[in-house]
């Protein structure tokens, strides 16, 4: 009973950020049913789902949408929807039959959600690209990193996930509020590249007021500072600090015990943060992770363990916090965010390809008994 309870999505199946999107709007309670190949069922045991949880909270069915009854399923499954979410390259899907023309002609309150890398125009919308691509001309790779080193991809978190599913999840909520108004649907154009550069607007904002360089590893956020950096600790495990306000600053001299050392009284000299950084390097050395960890727990240091995707799930603040949960024999993170009446939960375990076929179609009212086996004697389902 999330706050997305009677949505209804279609998914049509991709990879990274679109089942991502699918997972955030399942996750809120949206009834959220994926179209995969009809081609890659093959029929595994439900009583065992498949690890790949980015697909939990959805049902799948199968449909081959090079076959026109195929197609014909797939709208009118978007009859019944408030939104559908594709992961093409721009004009596959018109290709296949089922663009934004096809599906507003049948449904002109649909929500029809684009997610791409370049986005649907543009000198590069049809060339191939990844992740670290996107974000390399959204501006943010070539930010992050230390002076004089290559940048640093930060995972694949900022295009696909943050930049990309994120805001595909967004606009598409955004859409249906605006469509349940006007009566009108529309097109959603989330791309990674424009997902990257609004993630960055903090920093440009502080390029304008003269308070960020251009380069890597020189500024405040960015590891520049030596009160915003990453420490060894002397069992090789690694600690983060984060005492940018001179209140936490202070917090952060005394747990390390260098309050009454004159060097570091001048926290915003930023031609001695180089210098004092290699001097908390040795000071951190001295003791463990978990040492310094117990040292500052419960202090506004702003200074936290930096933990392995293993160790996260155990931390005392994330268990108590519920921030992981198992479910099938896999740890995983919880829906978020929070809602204090319509919670957020994780409705059921990825779906196998095809699973759930014969469920959806009859309970959306796109086929009985007698239209399911004509279908899928005509190949268009599995």
């Amino acid at each position: 009973m999330g706050p997305l309870a009677g949505v209804k999505v279609v998914e049509i199946a991709g990879i990274g950020p679109g089942p991502f999107a699918a997972m955030m709007l399942a996750d809120m309670g949206a009834d959220v049913v994926r179209v995969d190949r009809a081609g890659n069922v093959w029929g595994g045991d439900p009583a065992t789902p498949p690890q790949d949880i980015m697909n939990r909270g959805r049902r799948s069915i199968g449909v081959d949408l090079k076959n026109p009854e195929g197609v014909e399923t797939v709208l009118q499954l978007v009859e019944k929807a408030d939104a559908l979410i594709e992961g093409f390259r721009p004009g596959v899907t018109e290709r296949l039959g089922i663009g934004p023309d096809a599906c507003l002609a049948r449904n002109p309150a649909l929500v029809y959600g684009r997610m791409t890398g370049w986005g649907q125009d543009g000198p590069m919308a049809q060339m191939a690209g990844h992740d670290m691509n996107y974000i390399a001309i959204g501006g943010a790779l070539g930010a992050i990193g230390r002076p004089g080193e290559r940048p640093q991809p930060p995972l694949n978190l900022v295009g696909d996930f943050g930049g990309g599913g994120m805001l595909l999840a967004f606009g598409v909520v955004c859409g249906v509020l605006e469509a349940r108004t006007s009566g009108q649907g529309q097109v959603v154009d989330a791309a990674m590249v424009d997902g990257t550069a609004i993630l960055t607007t903090f920093m440009h904002g502080l390029m304008a007021m003269g308070g960020w360089k251009d380069e890597r590893g020189v500024n405040l956020l960015d590891t520049g500072a030596h009160f915003y950096e990453v420490y060894e600790c002397a069992d090789g495990r690694f600690l983060s600090v984060g005492a940018i306000e001179p209140q936490f600053y202070a917090a952060f001299l005394e747990g390390t015990g260098l309050s009454d050392d004159p060097e570091f009284a001048q926290q915003m000299d930023k031609s001695q943060w180089p210098h004092l950084k290699e001097r908390l390097a040795g000071v951190i050395a001295t003791k463990t992770r978990d040492e310094w960890a117990a040292i500052f727990d419960g202090t506004d240091a702003c200074v936290a363990p930096i933990l392995s995707l293993g160790e996260a799930p155990s931390h005392p603040h994330n268990v108590a916090r519920d921030a992981f949960v198992e479910r099938e024999g896999i740890v995983q993170p919880a829906p978020a965010p929070r809602f204090s009446r319509t919670e957020a939960t994780i409705q059921r375990p990825p779906a196998h390809a095809g699973q759930h076929t014969d469920e959806v179609l009859g309970e959306w009212g796109v086929a009985d008994a007698d239209r399911l086996a004509a279908l899928r004697a005509a190949g268009a389902i599995a």
